[in-house]
């Protein structure tokens, strides 16, 4: 399917130097390996969402270009790397995702600790936002990881119940939600985010129930983008929804209560991450 005019993507060609100091740090971006269309845009300004433990996943979901097979050992210098590389950068906003490391028996819980903990400690007066997977629904993991006090606290939702086998096949929509809740009954002061793709199949009702669920389950602001097909490997686009479509999701989110709904075709979970968390601070 041809992209339709009103999705517009900028070249990735920054000028900020943030993948020099990536590269120089040995580090890998979520925005790279999972192809992200707005890399120009935000390589363009001191911004990136690290993606740590390495850039090999041990799920093989539909909508993502990440490589699929047996991840390496974890490399402990690397949550300080991420703290020198976001310095380096004058970062006041850090995001920290990461493959799903099913093969470890924490699911890198603690490495994800450590991570935010490091980039506290160099740079402590930046945000913190982490974008984890679903550590299996395990509760002690999840601990670990608020425990070492992040600012934002992110679990994208991804898509609808009907379509988690066809575009999630190891992830289970019940134990999503259970992670959602869960972040918030751990770390209640705590800011509580998810994120959607649509164009997938899904219909209109479907992601109106899915913003219901995620909303009862703690989340205070939400991201809604077009999924975009990163190589033919990949699921196909559905349909390409259109912008009025995504003016009526923002609207219908904020008025069941979201603090926050980035509702557009190019949003993405992290993209403006600094910008979403300043609004739901100043109201």
């Amino acid at each position: 399917m041809r992209l339709p005019e009103w999705i517009k993507v900028k070249s990735a060609v920054g000028t900020h130097g943030t993948k020099q100091i990536l590269r120089s740090r040995g580090l890998s971006t979520v925005c790279e390996e999972a192809r992200c269309p707005n890399q120009g845009e935000c390589f363009s300004k001191p911004t990136a969402t690290f993606m740590i433990m390495g850039s090999v996943c041990t799920r093989n979901c539909g909508f993502c270009s990440v490589e699929s097979s047996v991840p390496g050992p974890l490399d402990r210098n690397e949550p300080e790397r991420v703290a020198l590389a976001a310095k380096d950068m004058g970062l006041k906003y850090a995001v920290i995702t990461s493959v799903t490391r099913d093969d470890l028996p924490d699911g890198g819980a603690g490495h994800f600790a450590e991570t935010v903990s490091a980039v506290k400690r160099h740079l402590p007066q930046a945000r913190v936002e982490v974008l984890t997977p679903d550590f299996k629904g395990d509760r002690n993991a999840l601990k670990t990881v608020l425990d070492s006090l992040p600012d934002v606290y992110n679990h994208n939702i991804e898509t609808v119940p009907r379509l988690y086998s066809h575009v999630r096949p190891q992830a289970n929509y019940e134990r999503s939600l259970i992670v959602l809740r869960n972040a918030k009954k751990i770390a209640p002061d705590i800011t509580i985010k998810s994120g959607l793709m649509v164009g997938l199949g899904e219909t209109f009702d479907e992601i109106v129930s899915v913003l219901k669920d995620i909303k009862a389950a703690g989340c205070e602001s939400v991201t809604i983008g077009q999924y975009l097909r990163p190589s033919k490997k990949n699921l196909p686009v559905s349909e390409y929804i259109m912008p009025e479509i995504f003016n009526e999701y923002k609207e219908i989110g904020l008025n069941m209560g979201f603090k926050y709904v980035a509702s557009a075709p190019l949003v993405r979970s992290s993209m403006n991450a600094e910008e979403m968390y300043n609004n739901l601070v100043n109201g």
